[in-house]
This record gives structure tokens, sequence and C-alpha cells, in this order.
């Protein structure tokens, strides 16, 4: 048996709203919508993988879903700019990635990472 795909299900009332955010700052494309459900999706292929914590890292809650991006400083730019709240400002850990957490349109707080430099 083999784990082909991990798809994170967040709840919103009105999945419409989340293309200002996982669209247009993350620029993942609308690969499904039926109404009662938007898909988005990136090209890139990743492992599968699920993370279990107790933090979130340097004193942090557990973020609901992290997401590793090629350029870390362009999105928190693009976050800021379209007013989203910015939760852990944006940070270098020691554990050798740069982040920032921010609030989804529906409350859900997302990691934002690159690895290395931003």
């Amino acid at each position: 048996m083999t784990v082909r795909r991990i798809v994170a299900n967040l709840n919103a009332p009105d999945p419409k709203l989340a293309r200002a955010f996982y669209g247009d700052v993350l620029g993942l494309d609308l690969a499904m919508d039926h109404g009662w459900i938007a898909t988005f999706a990136s090209g890139e292929q990743a492992a599968a993988q699920v993370s279990i914590a107790s933090e979130g890292g340097s004193g942090t809650p557990v973020p609901q879903l992290s997401i590793e991006v090629d350029n870390v400083d362009e999105v928190y730019a693009k976050a800021q700019t379209m007013g989203f709240a910015i939760v852990y400002d944006i940070t270098d850990e020691p554990w050798g990635v740069r982040r920032f957490y921010v609030r989804d349109p529906f409350g859900t707080i997302i990691n934002i990472l690159s690895h290395g430099a931003g």
C-alpha cells in the first residue's frame, strides 16, 4: 500500500473567499470548484507528509497548515499588502527556515516558509 496524496480540508462557510488568499497571495490555481468545495493546486510535485507537533517551534502555536514557497519574502509582502493578519512575524529560525504565520480568510493559521534564505 502506498499513500499517493494527502489533501488538507479546511472548513469555510464561503469557499469563494479563499481565492484572494490561496490564489492571489500564494499563486495556486483553482483546480476544482463545486461551490461547496474549492480546491487550489500547484503543478509542483512533493512528498506526502503529515506533521504531528506539540508546538509550532520558537514558542508559537501549532499552525494548521504549512506551505513551503520559493520566496517567503514575496508572499509576506503580498499578505501584508492585502491586509491578511500576520500572526507571527517573518523570522529566520535556528533550524534553517525563514517563515511567518498568517491567518487565511477563515481564521486558519498558516505557516508560510522557505528553506534557507527567502
